[in-house]
């Protein structure tokens, strides 16, 4: 005779408390979460003895940093033409005009009060062109970190020259007495 088997009884299984569990760690880290802050360009400048003040206004800076700015994901920005150069201007209207195609999904970087836009080294003459016949009494000052590779400055300077800018300061911090440079 066949053996008879018993129709086993299925097993169910609650899953709301699972579900729960899931929405408490979910919300439990997003709340304890913290999210890497933007990276600013930190320029650290070399000491000297000259004292000359720069004026408030009529001023188009070019920082040079010592190493490039990374996207939150840690890559480096616009590759490696343009990862140590940055341009501001004082005027906020002439900055609009002159960025007003600048398309970057990080948004401007900054650096004490004026914004500033990584440059590729390409597209610096062009820049700096606009800026100039926009304003033709226009400063131009070089902001250079002390550890900074001395051939992005001399680039920098080339530009300059090749764009008919042959006067610039060079910013430095001043030196404390006794202190060497």
């Amino acid at each position: 005779m066949p053996k008879f088997k018993p129709h086993r009884a299925g097993v169910r299984i609650d899953m709301t408390p699972l579900v729960d569990v899931a929405f408490l760690l979910l919300t439990f880290f997003m709340l304890t979460t913290q999210f890497k802050p933007d990276e600013y360009v930190e320029v650290t400048l070399p000491a000297s003895h000259a004292d000359y003040k720069l004026p408030e206004s009529n001023v188009m800076t070019i920082c040079i940093a010592e190493k490039a700015a990374t996207d939150p994901a840690g890559n480096v920005l616009f590759g490696a033409d343009s990862t140590h150069i940055w341009m501001g201007l004082d005027s906020q209207i002439l900055r609009q005009r002159i960025f007003s195609g600048y398309q970057t999904m990080y948004g401007p970087l900054y650096y004490n009060k004026p914004t500033l836009y990584p440059v590729k080294k390409s597209e610096l003459a062009s820049y700096v062109l606009q800026a100039r016949m926009a304003n033709p009494k226009m400063i131009t000052v070089i902001k250079g970190d002390k550890g900074a590779d001395y051939g992005y400055a001399e680039d920098v300077m080339d530009i300059l020259q090749k764009t008919q800018v042959t006067r610039f300061s060079l910013v430095t911090e001043l030196a404390a007495p006794g202190q060497p440079q």
